[in-house]
């Protein structure tokens, strides 16, 4: 089909066309963002914690400094393995789901002025890795020799120095050490002391997911033996059909343990209710967008179909001639179609352009992952088959107008 008299009639009427171009534009680039932005969320609500978390429930307790803080702590988790039903216990100075995390830098050599990422910093003591039911896949556990007091070593007692062994994620060890073994490798974080990595877990989701999907994994677990008062998180690990029980068990047992320690009943939960109620934002936020798109599909989608409307109306006389002249009702349906196209494709480069800066603008700011490639094409395609469906009914308006009727009308 010849385009020229399909340009001749757009630039008759810049005004229309250049509406529905910033409005195809416009919904292009806001959908692309949008879907990434629906996909990144609907990612991080089936995310891999790599925690048992059918099995774990959390008690966190508060209390007034003391020197005996370790030693309690050290009782209190010989209390919580002697409950019934109880498989093992830990504490940790933070667990995943929740909106704060300890993050550090993570240097390659000392001398590196910026740190190459950043991860979460878990404190274990000996019974980490058993109560949270992670997978080992690489390297051994700590030894008895290397874990120290986490009090001492964050408050300069002990000195950072003495950090020097860790278990990093399998998806750090990708981003740290490429194509290599990972164990036996030695990173920068705490101080200038190099820590050595010794083993390596298969999953273990940074507390408040920050970052991209790979960065979500960016843990490290140090040889470092918390208290009730670094982050107050004793963790349990039971059967799933008696972590309620366990749960209130092991509360009234902490309450007996002395005033001076109060027992945070809103944060003290099953592993899976701290997950369900940590992924409502993430929800919320994915069908909310969801509904943005979809009205905006809609709203573009009236505005084809007006002005596609307003067009027909507009050309009943210019239609009838062409019919007259022997058009048939196929090249009228087709000549707005490909005028429809002709607009849509300007305004989805245009979109294009816009997603991409949009995206920046989101990274900087929000600390928003890269938008891939391929969400530009799919918003592409999904506006040019929304602009053919939506001028469809009026360019078949069009194509039924008797010759004699339209050249009727004046």
């Amino acid at each position: 089909m010849d385009i020229r008299p399909i340009l001749s009639t757009l630039m008759r009427h810049r005004t229309a066309a250049a509406l529905i171009v910033i409005e195809i534009a416009l919904a292009c680039a806001i959908i692309c963002n949008a879907l990434f932005m629906i996909s990144d969320r609907l990612a991080q609500l089936g995310e891999i914690s790599g925690l048992a978390e059918d099995e774990l429930v959390r008690v966190q307790i508060t209390g007034l400094d003391s020197p005996e803080q370790a030693a309690r702590t050290r009782a209190d988790l010989v209390a919580l393995r002697a409950l019934p039903g109880v498989a093992d216990a830990t504490a940790l100075n933070q667990v995943p789901f929740v909106n704060s995390s300890w993050n550090s830098g993570i240097r390659l050599t000392p001398g590196q002025r910026q740190p190459t990422l950043h991860a979460t910093s878990y404190m274990a003591e000996e019974r980490f890795l058993e109560t949270l039911g992670l997978d080992l896949v690489a390297g051994r556990n700590f030894l008895p020799e290397e874990y120290n007091d986490a009090a001492s070593l964050l408050d300069g007692s002990t000195g950072l120095d003495a950090m020097s062994t860790a278990i990093i994620t399998r998806s750090l060890a990708a981003r740290l050490f490429p194509g290599e073994d990972p164990l036996g490798k030695t990173f920068y974080s705490w101080g200038d002391t190099p820590v050595r990595v010794v083993g390596v877990v298969a999953h273990l989701v940074r507390p408040s997911q920050a970052g991209g999907p790979s960065a979500r994994e960016y843990s490290v677990v140090y040889p470092a033996r918390t208290h009730y008062n670094l982050g107050g998180n004793y963790v349990i690990r039971t059967s799933p059909e008696r972590r309620a029980e366990v749960l209130e068990a092991a509360k009234a047992l902490l309450r007996a343990g002395g005033a001076d320690r109060i027992v945070l009943d809103d944060q003290s939960k099953t592993m899976e209710e701290l997950r369900n109620e940590f992924h409502q934002g993430p929800r919320a936020m994915a069908w909310l967008l969801g509904i943005v798109c979809v009205a905006l599909l809609l709203i573009t989608a009236l505005g084809i179909v007006g002005l596609a409307s307003f067009w027909v109306q507009q050309r009943k006389r210019q239609i009838g001639i062409r019919r007259a002249l022997g058009a048939t009702r196929g090249q009228i349906l087709r000549y707005f179609q490909v005028e429809n196209f002709l607009l849509a494709s300007i305004g989805i480069v245009l979109g294009m352009l816009l997603a991409y800066a949009i995206n920046q603008v989101l990274m900087g700011k929000y600390e928003m992952a890269r938008l891939p490639l391929y969400y530009l094409p799919a918003g592409a395609v999904l506006l040019w088959a929304l602009g053919q469906l939506a001028v469809y009914a009026p360019a078949r308006r069009a194509a039924s107008i008797p010759p004699a009727t339209a050249t009727r009308s004046v």
